[in-house]
């Protein structure tokens, strides 16, 4: 945006994109406890990202985040892995938090290859304990979800989830099919969604990034229980950003995106 100021002056206002973040710790501020200069973390730049998005984001060489917000880069992932992790990590995590998934259950997962989807499947089936995880994708990525930990994959191409007389005591709608997503479930079961309009009784909510919730992830991300999923086309160089949103935008990103190295 350009907006004129006085004669023959203009001032630019620019946003820098990008939520999540890794890296190295340059420099701390005089009230930082935890972290020191040299300390690998990882994490998300704003607490409330889509209700208070920030204009200085994580696509630049350097970048300030609270330190509330970040926690320690798990020790067996890549710079590019970690960074993929924290918006859609936090997101699956809080969302079956709310609607409290418990071992034993069932749950279905809409969008199982996307970013959330690849997580929620794995947290589900390996740290949560699910009876049985359904997932939909597309013809061509089923034997994904079958490698991540899905017992029952849907195309969504060929068949309609909500008309399988199976039903689920969760369904995790990822993808914007809230109305759908609630002919699935048990009765008594719940139904979140993380976009588009909402169809009662489903219920939606906005992440809220911290620290302290990816410390406690880590442990099963360092066990191996839990795994980033990158997209197969690798990480973009930063020469590459428009390229890497471009592609994004075309919805057949499986797992992230991730921009890395930036110089």
């Amino acid at each position: 945006m350009v907006q004129r100021m006085k004669r023959n002056q203009l001032r630019v206002s620019t946003t820098v994109p990008g939520y999540d973040v890794a890296g190295v710790v340059v420099k701390v501020g005089s009230k930082v406890k935890n972290i020191k200069e040299g300390d690998e973390v990882y994490g998300f730049n704003s607490e409330k990202p889509l209700d208070h998005p920030k204009q200085y984001g994580t696509l630049a060489e350097y970048t300030a985040v609270e330190e509330k917000l970040l926690a320690p880069k798990p020790k067996n992932l890549s710079f590019a892995e970690a960074a993929g992790l924290p918006m859609a990590i936090e997101t699956a995590y809080e969302g079956l938090e709310r609607t409290g998934f418990s071992p034993g259950k069932s749950i279905l997962v809409l969008g199982g290859a996307g970013g959330i989807g690849s997580l929620l499947i794995q947290l589900t089936k390996h740290v949560y304990g699910a009876s049985r995880v359904a997932a939909t994708s597309s013809t061509g990525k089923l034997d994904l979800l079958k490698k991540l930990g899905a017992d029952l994959v849907i195309d969504y191409t060929k068949e309609s989830f909500e008309d399988l007389p199976e039903k689920f005591d969760v369904v995790y709608d990822a993808v914007g099919q809230s109305d759908r997503a609630v002919k699935a479930v048990k009765e008594g079961g719940r139904v979140v969604t993380i976009i588009g309009a909402v169809t009662p009784p489903a219920t939606k909510f906005i992440v809220t990034s911290s620290g302290s919730t990816l410390e406690k992830l880590n442990p099963f991300l360092e066990s191996g229980k839990v795994k980033p999923l990158l997209d197969p086309k690798g990480t973009f160089h930063f020469s590459q950003t428009v390229e890497a949103l471009s592609y994004v935008e075309t919805g057949r990103v499986i797992g992230k995106v991730v921009i890395y190295p930036i110089p």
